[in-house]
């Protein structure tokens, strides 16, 4: 089964389990979001297309984080007038996992998500409790991580386990540093990607 949804301007087709970067939503990453705005829905070889809706169709999904895309450069030049500007721009976005595409005005199983919600959260605790920890935390109060882009409360929970709770920490990783947690967490090179050193050295002030 799929649908085609609209959201932030845009029109996404998305089906169960789907992972889906859209423009950001004021959620939290666990929390439930539900688009109403559903042009079109299949199953098979019966589709229903919207007027422009769909009549009683809606799509549930949970937030997964929240983050930034990578830095963009605008740059302005106006000739013969001694004028430029250049300016950085990281686009916010949430991304979700498409939960449910519900018909005929069903809703959502909340007994069901409640049900999962306490296993879904002592397997997080299980998996940070396997982490090894790679670093010596710093003593003091910890950083606030989720400014940087693409970190959650998850992956939070998960470098903090490791034993980086600073920007200072991530602001100063050199490339050994970063493949081992690459390694630990299975990033893929996420970290270099997503300029997470850049953005440590601006969140710590450097």
């Amino acid at each position: 089964m799929f649908a085609v949804i609209k959201t932030g301007g845009k029109q996404y087709t998305v089906a169960a389990d789907d992972l889906l970067k859209v423009e950001k939503m004021p959620a939290e990453a666990g929390e439930s979001v539900v688009f109403d705005e559903v042009l079109m829905v299949g199953n098979g070889a019966d589709t229903t297309i919207g007027s422009p809706t769909v009549e009683g169709a809606t799509v549930v999904a949970e937030v997964v984080e929240q983050g930034r895309n990578r830095k963009i450069i605008v740059f302005k030049k106006r000739r013969r007038q001694n004028s430029r500007r250049r300016n950085g721009h990281r686009q916010a976005f949430t991304l979700v996992k498409i939960t449910d595409i519900l018909t005929n005005g069903a809703k959502a199983k909340k007994a069901e998500a409640k049900k999962d919600e306490k296993p879904a959260a002592a397997k997080e605790e299980t998996a940070e409790a396997e982490l090894p920890v790679l670093f010596t935390a710093p003593e003091g109060e910890k950083d606030d991580l989720k400014k940087i882009g693409g970190v959650g409360p998850v992956l939070e929970g998960k470098l903090n386990a490791l034993g980086i709770t600073t920007y200072a920490q991530i602001a100063a990783f050199t490339a050994e540093d970063i493949a081992r947690v690459d390694e630990a967490l299975s990033f893929k090179g996420r970290i270099e990607r997503e300029n997470w050193v850049e953005q440590a050295k601006e969140l710590a002030g450097k």
